[in-house]
């Protein structure tokens, strides 16, 4: 479970739901390189389709970043 200040970090910048372009600049990646993990079924962060458009809850990204951290302590 992510840190409450993360999740409210990233809600005030992207909102509840962030996509493709939100996620390659919040996570320093190409947009490129996101949709090639994507198809590949290597990307991190759980991510769902609506409206042909992909997109990623904030609760999701920031359990991602926060387990980031947890690895990195």
């Amino acid at each position: 479970m992510s840190n409450i200040v993360t999740q409210a970090m990233i809600w005030n910048e992207y909102g509840a739901r962030l996509n493709t372009q939100d996620l390659a600049t919040l996570l320093k990646r190409s947009t490129g390189t996101i949709r090639n993990q994507l198809s590949a079924g290597t990307f991190p962060i759980k991510t769902y389709v609506e409206g042909g458009e992909r997109w990623a809850s904030y609760q999701d990204v920031a359990d991602y970043l926060d387990s980031k951290q947890a690895q990195a302590a």
